[in-house]
């Protein structure tokens, strides 16, 4: 028997007039469901027209056929099913109450993404994959009660496709959350990602997580400098995850000569654009 599995409508099936609805009547009248602990929505065949609101309204209506579900990802579609932009994702605000046994959640997506009052007392996983992650859901889960936190993964993405925020709101999250347990760290996808790197050195989490994680970003030598001078300052850094930047290749050899876990593959170039300006673009936007 799967112990996860992964519903999706297919394009042909979405001609055919399926959706969101016929793809939660799929999962509940599904054999499989009572034994599954993963449960992966993909596309519910008009990602970029409809929200997945009916698919997060019918788990919370039938939580009780769900008691057995630990982890959740809503969005798992590449871009040729829809790009991460125009994904139309929901309102989890219900979700939290209903599912009291969740251990870990990731969506992807962020247009009409919405947390509510996060409190949780057994979620050890959140992880948000956009390209531009609102200052609303940032805030949420800034104040968000999660005491068995171990894991926070943000996409913070750009401006033009919904982050609204700058350094300080990072800041704010960092200074003003509390995640007791937290050992993953990952505040990644940014392009002012020199300016995330000093904001999360300085943080209070720096003293007790394991992995930090900073790539898909527009990293510099910059960030790559402040990394060499403060992470062997913290003993409890296992793994430094800073894969995809723009570093040179002198700065990727100081940072893997580390007496840690280092990944600094695929390193980028800066885009000429005939002597305009130098972009360094974050991995995932559009």
């Amino acid at each position: 028997m799967e112990i996860s599995k992964c519903y999706s409508i297919s394009y042909e099936e979405y001609e055919d007039g399926e959706g969101a609805e016929e793809l939660l009547e799929r999962i509940l009248k599904d054999p499989d469901l009572p034994e599954l602990k993963k449960l992966v929505i993909g596309n519910w065949g008009d990602a970029w027209e409809d929200s997945c609101q009916e698919i997060i309204d019918g788990i919370v209506k039938n939580a009780d056929r769900f008691s057995n579900i630990e982890s959740i990802f809503i969005g798992d579609m590449d871009y040729e099913d829809c790009e991460v932009s125009w994904i139309i994702q929901g309102d989890y605000s219900k979700l939290w109450g209903a599912m009291p046994q969740l251990k870990e959640l990731t969506v992807k997506g962020s247009n009409d993404l919405e947390f509510g009052n996060i409190d949780h007392q057994n979620l050890e996983s959140l992880t948000v994959i956009c390209g531009g992650l609102p200052v609303s859901v940032i805030e949420s889960i800034q104040k968000a009660k999660l005491p068995k936190l171990k894991k926070l993964m943000l996409y913070i993405g750009v401006d033009d496709y919904g982050f609204d925020g700058d350094v300080d709101t990072i800041k704010d999250l960092l200074a003003k959350s509390d995640f007791p347990e937290l050992t993953y760290l990952g505040i990644t996808d940014s392009e002012i990602q020199d300016e995330v790197v000093e904001a999360v050195l300085d943080c209070k989490y720096m003293g007790q997580i394991s992995t930090l994680d900073l790539s898909m970003g527009s990293l510099t030598d910059k960030g790559g400098k402040l990394l060499l001078e403060k992470i062997p300052t913290w003993k409890n850094i296992k793994k430094l995850d800073l894969h995809y930047h723009y570093m040179s290749d002198e700065m990727e050899q100081k940072l893997e000569a580390l007496p840690i876990e280092v990944d600094v593959s695929e390193g980028n170039e800066p885009v000429d654009d005939k002597d305009e300006y130098c972009y360094m673009n974050a991995m995932l936007t559009e």
